[in-house]
């Protein structure tokens, strides 16, 4: 498909520079099977959900992954500043660097603040402003080093317009993030609160953890004119075997498996894709849901608002229809919903 088809034209004033307080008072579009919409608010699934449904979150923690500091070339020094997306091994991490083309290669690196800093060399230059960063430290000590010297991973959208403030350490972070290792918040996850995740499990609904490591790519553009010729990002994903006979035995009884942010959908399809039903699964997944993808796992899936173009908006239209989100979007957009990570949520029942 051409990509021009999941363009749409998005105010300024609509992106959310903070999320909403408490964070279960967001407005939630309800879009259903025949594309009806429905304004409701986040604090409402207790209303929409029922006794059986199987609340499938993503567990993983955002790692303080913004390092700012200085190149340094002889006597020359010049700011700099890097967004971690994704480990290599032990002391090598892929990073979207700022600005990326007065870096060159085996250039020294002093990143962080404080008495610690972080040394590093480029030890590598991609495309779309992407390095690779050699850390002096490895292992356990540069995870507790970069903890110490970086700053939460705001997307451009939200930092290109404010500064990071420490209110972010918890705004972008979910309340059952457990697992260490993203560099970006799974988004949809962000409005829940612990008591409205315990009003679902005392009116029977029941929640399923995994894990998948969300990547900085998950920001990048999609630059080719058809969606056949984007190239999609991989990010490290985990489902136990207990967790997925857990939510196959849901589903079998009728329940609905409800995805919480499309990094849970997209883990959850991915570990059905082989054969068709789901089971565990560990490893990285470049899975790219466009139109016409034939879903297996999710029932429903309740996600923010996504970019124009994006890759994200693709997977939305392929679960409620086109035409459907295009319209969804509009009434999104006209009617004040706010939108991206700190936004309003959707609820999407996958059209028939």
């Amino acid at each position: 498909m051409r990509v021009d088809e999941f363009d749409f034209e998005l105010p300024e004033e609509r992106i959310a520079l903070h999320p909403a307080e408490p964070r279960d008072a967001a407005r939630l579009l309800v879009v259903g099977v025949d594309g009806k919409l429905e304004d409701r608010q986040v604090a409402d699934l207790t209303k929409i959900l029922r006794a059986g449904d199987v609340l499938v979150v993503n567990d993983t923690k955002v790692i303080p992954a913004e390092l700012t500091g200085v190149r340094i070339r002889g006597d020359s020094q010049r700011k700099v500043s890097f967004n971690l997306h994704k480990r290599i091994d032990a002391n090598r991490w892929l990073a979207f660097a700022r600005p990326a083309k007065h870096l060159k290669l085996l250039d020294e690196l002093e990143l962080g603040h404080g008495r610690r800093k972080l040394a590093a060399t480029v030890a590598g230059k991609g495309d779309a402003g992407e390095v690779t960063l050699q850390f002096e430290l490895s292992g356990a000590t540069l995870d507790e080093a970069i903890k110490a010297n970086g700053a939460m991973p705001l997307p451009p959208y939200i930092g290109g317009k404010r500064d990071i403030e420490v209110r972010d350490e918890v705004d972008y972070q979910t309340v059952y993030a457990t697992v260490e290792g993203a560099v970006a918040a799974p988004t949809a996850g962000l409005h829940f609160t612990e008591k409205l995740l315990q009003d679902l499990h005392l009116m029977g609904v029941t929640m399923e953890r995994l894990t998948l490591h969300v990547g900085a790519g998950t920001f990048l553009p999609v630059k080719a004119d058809d969606t056949a010729e984007h190239k999609m990002h991989a990010e490290w994903g985990e489902i136990t075997q207990a967790t997925s006979e857990r939510i196959a035995a849901a589903k079998a009884k009728g329940g609905r498996v409800v995805a919480v942010g499309t990094t849970s959908l997209r883990l959850l399809e991915s570990a059905a894709r082989a054969t068709g039903s789901l089971k565990s699964f560990s490893g990285e997944t470049d899975i790219f849901i466009t139109p016409g993808f034939d879903f297996r796992v999710v029932d429903v899936l309740m996600t923010n608002f996504h970019l124009p173009r994006s890759t994200l908006f693709m997977l939305v239209s392929a679960f409620a229809g086109l035409d459907t989100m295009r319209r969804a979007y509009d009434h999104a957009i006209e009617t004040g919903y706010r939108f991206y990570s700190y936004g309003d949520a959707s609820l999407l029942f996958r059209a028939a």
